[in-house]
């Protein structure tokens, strides 16, 4: 019999900038955070613990700290860390769109920011976090053994058959799009977002994503033509960009392919229209919800799955590992 489906909710808690705008060190507001309210409803009515990865300006923010620490404690909620180094000290670096993916800073400083975050968050909120996502999916060569030291237990930094090269970031063809353990001894467990391919050519296109970012690819409308033949189509699991039908489909897609865990994720200031190009209106934000509400009950309805924690998921590894 094969393991049950599992679904985690992973929430980049950060501050509202304009995305059309360079990075900014002056763009702290997280006038959002409450907002988030509005999906906690339907959490608290599935039984649903979502993980919010906070930055540097949401963990030192008392009102922030305020609404998702009450979270926290009575256990509605997981807190963890999320690096925007443009807005995390020490502020030694030139803001460009290359440093903004802070695997791209030299090792020390880099440490030194995550230092810096994790002492915030757990001066604010009482505990040390042990999960981190990196902002902008800015993981580097040097970020796991930072992360280790820090003692962080689990990332989930990667997205599975997507490259980030052309902006400066990092690309992550090639990698494994399952949870699986980094360094030695396997410290540290990451667990990828849930992205990739539903389509009867989806197997192919995950051996080729590339095809998916290539500047000739997208002028010739590639990605798109396959997609509406029902080809190959390349999906995130996140309501920011995606239907609730894409999700479904790719949920069921790689299902079929063995993966058992899937992480949805999104951007908090996506809650407060007007702060990311996702959800600009009242009428966006509907909508938003509504996709959000509908994959949660087909996964749990039509798919028979569960939710979860990622650290309750690592903790289940760990204990299947010892017992083994």
């Amino acid at each position: 019999m094969s393991a049950p489906l599992q679904l985690a909710i992973v929430v980049d808690t950060e501050e509202e900038f304009d995305w059309t705008k360079p990075f900014d060190r002056a763009s702290r507001a997280t006038a959002s955070i409450p907002a988030q309210a509005k999906a906690h409803a339907l959490y608290d009515r599935l039984g649903i613990v979502p993980s919010y990865v906070v930055d540097h300006p949401v963990a030192t923010d008392p009102a922030a700290v305020a609404f998702l620490g009450d979270l926290q404690r009575s256990g509605r909620a997981e807190i963890g860390a999320h690096l925007h180094p443009w807005v995390t000290p020490p502020h030694e670096e030139a803001v460009t769109a290359r440093n903004s993916y802070h695997g791209n800073l030299p090792p020390a400083l880099e440490r030194a920011k995550l230092a810096t975050l994790t002492e915030a968050i757990e001066s604010g909120f009482g505990r040390r976090p042990t999960l981190f996502k990196a902002g902008r999916y800015g993981f580097g060569r040097h970020t796991a053994e930072a992360l280790i030291e820090l003692g962080y237990e689990i990332d989930c930094s990667f997205v599975p058959h997507v490259s980030f090269a052309g902006d400066g970031g990092p690309s992550f063809y090639g990698r494994p799009d399952r949870p699986h353990w980094i360094g030695e001894g396997q410290p540290l467990l990451e667990i990828p977002l849930t992205s990739g391919f539903a389509g009867v050519l989806a197997p192919a296109a995950e051996r080729r994503p590339a095809l998916f970012d290539s500047p000739a690819a997208v002028r010739l409308r590639v990605p798109g033509i396959l997609a509406r033949l029902g080809l190959a189509e390349r999906i995130r699991l996140s309501p920011e960009g995606h239907s609730a039908e894409e999700q479904c489909r790719l949920i069921a897609a790689l299902a079929a392919r063995g993966h058992r865990l899937f992480t949805l994720t999104y951007h908090s200031p996506s809650l407060a229209p007007g702060n990311t190009p996702y959800v600009r209106s009242e009428a966006d934000l509907d909508v938003f919800l509504a996709t959000l509400e509908a994959v949660l009950l087909h996964f749990r309805d039509r798919l028979g799955g569960t939710f979860t924690t990622l650290t309750d998921y690592r903790s289940a590894l760990l204990a299947e590992k010892r017992a083994a």
